[in-house]
């Protein structure tokens, strides 16, 4: 057989060892890091949850996510063993009086567009359209009166 041939097989067979060779490499520093934690170091759940590693067992962690709520998890839910700056700078909101911003602060909601609001009149827009509203509520019957329209009545000829 020709060594061409055979070159596609090696290269896919080479490719693959090196994929399970790394991934089995993250594997056993998962463990590692999983079998290096001890009570009053700070956690990441896989799921997102933040806490205090209370108890270490063969294949639970007992976790204190608030002061007195105790949670079992396993020990492969852990996905990251947190130092403690780092730790209390995401739980406490230590560290975080550092940043400033250098730009206008955007609102979070929708106050800014209102023309009354305080947002919009520092903006720059002009209040003084308040006369020029559209009113979008329901007519009542003397509007409908001055309209010369009956219910059900359609404005089209």
């Amino acid at each position: 057989m020709n060594i061409l041939t055979l070159l596609p097989f090696i290269v896919l067979i080479g490719a693959m060892f090196l994929m399970t060779r790394s991934a089995k490499k993250k594997q056993q520093q998962a463990a590692q890091m999983r079998d290096h934690m001890q009570p009053g170091t700070g956690v990441r759940t896989i799921g997102g949850l933040y806490a205090t590693v209370k108890e270490v067992n063969d294949d639970t962690v007992l976790l204190e996510a608030a002061p007195g709520v105790h949670l079992v998890f396993a020990k492969n839910a852990i996905g990251a063993v947190l130092d403690d700056a780092e730790y209390n700078r995401i739980v406490h909101g230590d560290g975080d009086g550092d940043l400033k911003a250098d730009g206008p602060v955007v609102p979070d909601d929708a106050s800014a567009l209102t023309p009354g609001s305080d947002a919009a009149d520092t903006a720059g827009t002009d209040s003084s359209d308040d006369d020029a509203k559209i009113d979008l509520g329901k007519k009542t019957e003397s509007d409908e009166a001055k309209d010369g329209k009956a219910d059900g009545e359609a404005g089209a000829k």
